[in-house]
């Protein structure tokens, strides 16, 4: 009996123990309390029940989960989900909430872990009817964070659909204006997003500095802002400015790594297939393990579509290798993949395999039959296989008498010196056209004028006529397709080019003498000296003969006579000219050139010798001149022979 007393105190200080570290928020030593009394009594269902929440408060999750297995504990949905939720398990979340047997409507807290599960699954329309049903019904102290969150699940709805209305919201707190800045992004509105980034910046440092936060911490909480602000910038093709802002935003190492990884990624597209050892960097941060869970999946593709062309950037041989994985996990980009995969293998100039490879997915998917044949042309194109490519576009059906196609045919047929293969399909261009007049859509305008230049040009003036005549109805006040119409006419319709004729304006209409005065005054075919320059209006007006300035214009006219050449005074015109008389002086035969005295003659001797290497060996010289002075050249005193180099020195200056 003195035993179970023993057992009752012992429990009962326990739980006071566990209170008080409860209280105070020391989890570490309410969970051993617990754990005492729990091994005490293996039925006391508060002591696992603070034990549960406290491995929760200490973000034990997973021993949470087993500790949940282990006991009996009833009634922990709640718990068990948010485990799984905060484990990102989103899917394991929402199944232990769908498979609960509670009834509808939910508790509260079930509820809002509900919509946080389905905002992580990415199912926003089911998450917006919830967010809006829980703040009809709910009102307390997290109203606003209720309605941020609903925004933030508006905004994903219009990055999915572009078209679809979203509600609009509030913009007094800088989340609430980041949000509405999303939603407009997301349907491409990006300069207004622009301005709402810029004054939830704004909002956002008023905020943190009322709230007396450090520098490093403003800018913690603007870099998401920030790099936002940056994609709308990229987007209106402001790259520089945008790839300053993630530089900047990769410098200062946020703490958030989805953030780390857009940047990395928005600055791979904007290098493109430049600073490849940068971007490699880049994408290798963007596809961190870190990012995994923090990443939409619409993000996570994107980033995994980057790296994949990076590495046909650079020629990797991982591509291929890369491509069949991005097919593999994303559907809707196994075209891409395709695509990638084909272009590597025309790197390689492995064309057949890359023809091989296309025409195997048109196989598969008909529906890209038309976009894979396009592709399949241009790599006939880059082979040098022209007759391949236009079977190809020939295979089109009606598809070929596109505006596009008809000019590459066209240039295809010429490229190959078939003329009447070119003439044919724009022919039946002209024709197909005429009979589908209510199916076409788009600007004809632009092949109407081609089809009939290329006509006239080969002699076909009939077919140019009727591609004129279409052209003409779509344009009936251009003048210059009806006088092209009338020269038509005239090959092959007289009568018709005299009644078309009669539609053009007269030649008065057309110009006029200011015109015409313009041309003539105009230097476009003359030399400037030869064009014939008129007064201008103002001085058109005839002076009085009396007048100084009729006197000064006299006499300049007198001094601008040309003045007739002055002939030689032993001119002798049957005399022939001199051929040489063009040439410089010093290069015309006759002439002598005179000798400089300054120079000595070097005057040859016999036997090829000359007179001053004979000086060299003639004794009697060197003897008589050793005898003239004691300070002969000779001389090898360092004083006297530095002073004479420097007064030679001198003395070549001053002859420059």
């Amino acid at each position: 009996m003195s035993k179970g007393v023993d057992k009752e105190a012992t429990i009962r200080q326990l739980y006071t123990e566990l209170n008080k570290f409860g209280t105070n928020g020391e989890y570490d030593k309410a969970v051993k309390s617990a754990n005492k009394i729990i091994t005490l009594d293996s039925n006391e269902i508060k002591a696992a029940q603070c034990k549960l929440v406290a491995l929760i408060q200490l973000s034990k999750f997973e021993e949470a989960i087993k500790f949940l297995d282990r006991s009996q504990l009833a009634n922990t949905t709640f718990e068990r989900a948010y485990c799984e939720y905060r484990l990102n398990q989103p899917e394991n979340a929402f199944k232990t909430i769908q498979n609960s047997g509670l009834k509808t409507p939910l508790p509260a807290n079930l509820r809002e872990l509900k919509a946080q599960i389905l905002y992580k699954l990415e199912k926003y329309e089911e998450c917006f009817e919830l967010y809006k049903d829980i703040i009809k019904s709910t009102h307390d102290d997290y109203d606003d964070e209720r309605t941020t969150n609903l925004s933030a699940v508006a905004a994903n709805l219009a990055v999915e659909d572009p078209t679809k209305e979203t509600p609009a919201f509030r913009e007094d707190t800088y989340e609430l204006s980041y949000n509405n800045a999303c939603a407009l992004a997301g349907k491409g509105k990006f300069i207004e997003a622009e301005k709402k980034l810029r004054a939830s910046e704004k909002l956002c440092r008023e905020f943190f500095e009322d709230d007396g936060a450090t520098e490093d911490e403003i800018q913690e909480e603007l870099a998401i802002i920030k790099v936002q602000l940056a994609y709308c910038l990229q987007m209106q093709g402001k790259t520089k400015e945008a790839l300053i802002i993630y530089s900047d935003a990769l410098k200062n190492k946020s703490k958030d790594p989805a953030l780390t990884a857009v940047a990395s990624n928005n600055s791979v597209a904007i290098n493109k297939d430049q600073n490849m050892f940068d971007s490699k960097k880049k994408i290798k941060s963007a596809m961190s393990d870190a990012c995994e869970h923090k990443l939409t999946s619409r993000q996570k593709k994107i980033i995994s579509l980057n790296n994949c062309l990076l590495a046909l950037y650079t020629n990797q041989s991982e591509c291929h290798v890369l491509a069949n994985r991005l097919a593999n996990h994303y559907e809707d980009l196994e075209f891409s993949a395709i695509l990638i995969r084909a272009s590597q293998m025309i790197k390689d100039k492995k064309y057949k395999e890359a023809v091989e490879v296309l025409e195997a997915f048109a196989k598969k998917e008909p529906s890209q039959e038309f976009t894979v044949k396009f592709a399949i042309v241009q790599i006939y194109l880059l082979s040098g296989n022209k007759k391949a490519a236009i079977e190809i576009l020939n295979s089109l059906g009606e598809t070929k008498y596109r505006p596009g196609v008809v000019s590459a045919l066209v240039t295809l047929y010429l490229g190959t010196d078939n003329k009447s293969a070119a003439s044919s399909i724009l022919k039946n261009a002209v024709d197909w056209y005429k009979k589908n007049k209510g199916n076409t859509d788009g600007d004809l305008t632009d092949m109407w004028r081609q089809a009939a230049d290329f006509h006239l040009r080969g002699g076909e003036a009939e077919t140019a006529a009727k591609s004129l005549e279409e052209l003409f109805r779509s344009n009936p006040n251009d003048m210059k397709i009806l006088a092209q119409l009338v020269i038509a006419y005239a090959q092959f319709n007289p009568k018709k080019a005299q009644e078309a004729s009669k539609k053009l304006p007269t030649l008065e209409t057309l110009t006029t003498q200011s015109e015409i005065d313009n041309l003539e005054a105009t230097n476009w075919m003359m030399i400037a000296k030869a064009v014939k320059k008129k007064p201008a209006a103002s001085t058109k007006t005839d002076q009085s003969p009396g007048t100084p300035g009729s006197e000064l214009a006299k006499q300049k006219k007198k001094r601008n006579r040309k003045r007739k050449g002055k002939l030689p005074k032993n001119y002798d015109e049957n005399a022939q000219p001199d051929p040489e008389r063009w040439l410089p002086k010093y290069e015309r035969t006759g002439y002598r050139k005179k000798r400089d005295r300054r120079v000595k003659e070097i005057i040859k001797g016999s036997q090829g010798t000359s007179s001053a290497q004979a000086d060299i060996y003639d004794m009697s010289k060197s003897y008589n001149q050793s005898k003239q002075s004691p300070a002969t050249p000779a001389e090898t005193t360092p004083g006297p022979r530095l002073l004479q180099r420097k007064n030679q020195h001198k003395k070549k200056k001053g002859k420059h």
